[in-house]
């Protein structure tokens, strides 16, 4: 018995301790919270899961915690650090509650990423950094917000061919919107039901006005159309399509049903509204035909550079970002709009000019410090199909046309070659940042 404790004893002490010498418990915890936080942050702020992932496993390598494992739900982030078999694994969770594009929050967040990365930030300085950010307000007060959405109104109005005088009933009513959305949440009314007053109120604007022909020169499926594209451009398309083709089918699930649910909920306002238009005699028309953008290239790329502009600045981007939104606006409407002119069809109109927006976009936002994913949606923006998925709820309820399915099928395969096309040029552009980046740092040596 003596000897067989003396072998069990020695065979103990001889046995290495497996896995990773990692620092005190009180730097683990302060690391892995950290990392939640800015991961948190990232997903409120419309990031994929992908990126959040790597962001999260770049944030706990920098602090000394090579083996940790990342788990990115729609709706949480979990971590768990591997410290070997002697120790227990650490793991701790965090619920994404709240979710408000505010792209200069996601700039900071990232500049903090890339001094975190570089060594330049303590653990516990970036833990107060992270706080500070997350607590901040948005960095323009709300009424400057409401006139971006408006300004933006008026650009998709020239952009879709009409004149000032739509520009302008556009602007306001959506202004109205807004306001009347911003009463809705603080009452916190579901953004679905938010969605359904959105397009019901743009709608009903539009079949008062053509009803008591108070301008008659303004073509009321325009004045809905630009609706459309305001509301349907803070949906997270990009995040959805982008988390399905990198693996993260759990979370572009979870985003699927909140973009189709926010989108029915938009569509059902606009129907009920077209019907009750209906039933009191007072239907609109859209017999006039619609060029796929205005024909006039230069003012494609005006309008095309103005929504893009002013979508970042309700968004609360940086000022520093709106030139380089305003240029993937400019250059995706403008590459739309030669293609279409070529006779090319708009899906793939729509898919080649986003992956021209991904792609410059992803090469060109380190060096400006700009968020990506804020350059990708300000471009595919202006492409949104308002005016396809208008004409489509219009065929069904007003005409009674089941034609009106075929243009909703165009319309969403339009919304999906937007997002598609973004992620693919982004995924082109990542192995073109990295060797200009690399390039970078051999002439700084």
């Amino acid at each position: 018995m003596r000897l067989w404790r003396r072998r069990w004893q020695h065979t103990e002490q001889a046995r290495p301790v497996e896995g990773p010498s990692l620092p005190d418990d009180s730097t683990v915890h302060l690391v892995l919270d950290l990392a939640l936080r800015v991961g948190e942050a990232q997903m409120a702020g419309g990031a994929g899961a992908a990126d959040v992932t790597a962001t999260i496993l770049a944030v706990t390598t920098a602090y000394g915690l090579p083996h940790t494992e990342v788990d990115v739900i729609y709706t949480s982030i979990t971590v768990s650090c591997h410290r070997g078999t002697e120790a227990a694994p650490v793991t701790s969770m965090r619920v994404v509650r709240g979710r408000s594009v505010d792209y200069s929050r996601l700039a900071a967040v990232e500049d903090l990423i890339r001094r975190i990365t570089s060594d330049g930030v303590t653990a516990a300085d970036a833990s107060a950094e992270i706080e500070r950010i997350s607590r901040a307000d948005h960095p323009y007060p709300r009424w400057v917000a409401t006139l971006a959405w408006a300004g933006m109104a008026g650009a998709v109005a020239f952009l879709v061919g009409g004149g000032p005088l739509l520009a302008a009933t556009a602007a306001v009513v959506t202004a109205l919107i807004d306001r009347v959305g911003r009463i809705l949440n603080r009452r916190s009314l579901p953004f679905f039901f938010q969605q359904v007053v959105g397009g019901a109120l743009a709608t009903s604007i539009a079949v008062t006005m053509y009803a008591t022909d108070l301008l008659p020169s303004v073509r009321p499926s325009l004045l809905v159309a630009t609706g459309i594209v305001v509301l349907l451009s803070g949906l997270s398309l990009v995040g959805t399509v982008q988390d399905a083709i990198t693996g993260y089918n759990v979370t572009a699930a979870g985003r699927t049903v909140e973009v189709a649910l926010l989108t029915a909920g938009l569509i059902a306002g606009i129907a009920l509204t077209l019907r009750a238009g209906v039933q009191f005699g007072v239907p609109t028309s859209i017999a006039d035909p619609l060029p796929p953008l205005a024909s006039d290239v230069p003012m494609q790329f005006a309008a095309g550079a103005a929504t893009s502009a002013f979508f970042a600045l309700a968004s609360y981007a940086p000022v520093r970002a709106l030139p380089m939104a305003a240029a993937a606006g400019a250059v995706g409407t403008t590459g739309y709009g030669l293609l279409a002119l070529t006779g090319t069809n708009s899906i793939t109109c729509a898919v080649v000019a986003a992956t021209v927006v991904g792609f410059v976009g992803k090469i060109v936002s380190r060096r400006l410090r700009t968020p990506p994913l804020l350059v990708a949606v300000a471009g595919m923006v202006p492409l949104l199909p308002g005016w396809t998925t208008y004409r489509g709820l219009y065929q069904l309820t007003a005409e009674g046309d089941t034609a009106g399915l075929s243009t909703l099928v165009l319309a969403a395969g339009t919304a999906l070659a937007l997002a598609s096309g973004v992620v693919l040029g982004e995924h082109l552009g990542r192995p073109v940042r990295t060797g200009l980046g690399r390039l970078a740092a051999r002439s700084r040596r």
